[in-house]
């Protein structure tokens, strides 16, 4: 059976970078599966994207070598149960406020005696290249269990919730947090209360020897982030890699582009 190589370079200490997927494309997945990220998280949360959709893509991952994530729509065990049975190596969890529902992401990612996961399905064998029986009883060791901490409640919370065993990392989604303190969202600010925020997060996680991790604009931050310490960061998505460099193609056309009368999409 295959071991997950993100959990493992995680628990090592060392940075583990990746990207989102939110078009819920199966064509697209398969390229970015080969562009060389570490893992590659498909949003559940803020797409419209199915589970049939969501299983091709984990497959398509898998098959490629890499590591399939997704972020479920909400903590629950239905979610949870449906994107590990489809195939994914691990859950991120949005908007984790409390000790009670960080307890509960674990648990739920976890067969008994550990957890309350129940024993079904068959694509989660695949893609981790085993039989079922072999996947039932390794499986445990393998989920990655990601909690985001996007709301300043969290970072208040934070040594209740990072303290919590079973848990591999959090992840900070810098729109919410900001916006739970009532400010403009943004990938990057230098507001005092925010940059304190994201060092109570960074501080405890390491304390409690889980990995602590970050939604980045652009390749520059992701190296700024990690050189501070951040281990699991996310840089931007597939939709925005795409945006920029279509983006960019028109800037550059500049004049041309005004004179011929290009459209904008």
């Amino acid at each position: 059976m295959k071991t997950n190589p993100v959990k493992s370079a995680l628990k090592a200490g060392l940075p583990q970078v990746g990207t989102w997927l939110s078009l819920g494309s199966p064509m697209a997945a398969r390229f970015m599966a080969r562009a060389g990220f570490h893992w590659l998280t498909v949003d559940m949360e803020h797409s419209p994207i199915d589970w049939e959709v969501a299983a091709t893509i984990f497959a398509l991952i898998a098959d490629a070598g890499g590591v399939p994530l997704v972020r479920v729509p909400f903590n629950s065990l239905e979610n949870a149960k449906r994107a590990l049975d489809a195939g994914a190596y691990g859950i991120i969890f949005p908007m984790c406020n409390s000790r009670e529902e960080a307890e509960q992401a674990v648990a739920i990612c976890k067969y008994p005696p550990q957890g309350v996961r129940s024993v079904g399905g068959s694509l989660h064998a695949l893609n981790f290249d085993a039989n079922p029986g072999e996947y039932y009883a390794k499986a445990n060791n393998e989920i990655l269990v990601i909690i985001q901490a996007e709301h300043i409640d969290a970072v208040n919370n934070a040594d209740a919730i990072f303290s919590v065993p079973g848990i591999d990392g959090v992840f900070v989604g810098p729109n919410d947090l900001l916006s739970s303190m009532h400010k403009t969202p943004a990938m990057e600010t230098d507001d005092p209360e925010f940059v304190e925020a994201l060092r109570v997060v960074r501080e405890t996680a390491n304390r409690y020897g889980i990995a602590p991790g970050i939604h980045v604009a652009n390749p520059e931050a992701a190296n700024r982030r990690i050189a501070e310490g951040w281990r699991f960061v996310a840089v931007s998505s597939e939709l925005g890699y795409m945006q920029q460099a279509a983006q960019a193609a028109v800037k550059e056309l500049g004049q041309t582009a005004q004179e011929s009368g290009l459209a904008r999409y």
